[in-house]
């Protein structure tokens, strides 16, 4: 069983930044071999691609709404996954959820077998 954990979410300005963490504690998780992503899913709304880090780490993903204001980074050795977000609208507005797939392979939601239990983020205008 994977366990990821996601913090940092809370309430912001419109134009402010947050940076969410999320880590995968588990000590027989090898998290070098796991694509790991972010979601989100506002209220009333389907779950969402925001961004991924493929597993080498080498290449980045991000949904087209999201491209230029935040940025995916990982650190292996801590087995945590990063988003920072700049930049915030109110339309970011969501609950965001960190997740995990083995390797590589697209990015799409349904490919994603792990997830965490996602931490709010909440941008006022």
């Amino acid at each position: 069983q994977v366990q990821l954990v996601e913090s940092g979410g809370g309430l912001v300005q419109a134009g402010g930044s947050l940076r969410l963490s999320c880590v995968a504690p588990g000590r027989t998780f090898t998290f070098g071999l796991f694509t790991m992503g972010w979601f989100r899913q506002a209220p009333g709304k389907e779950r969402e691609f925001v961004a991924a880090s493929s597993w080498s780490g080498g290449t980045t993903y991000y949904a087209d709404s999201v491209k230029g204001r935040f940025t995916i980074s990982r650190d292996n050795a801590k087995k945590k996954v990063y988003l920072q977000m700049n930049v915030l609208k109110p339309e970011d507005t969501a609950v965001y959820y960190c997740a995990a797939k083995f390797k590589g392979g697209p990015v799409a939601r349904a490919e994603f077998g792990f997830w965490g239990q996602g931490t709010q983020v909440t941008v006022s205008s």
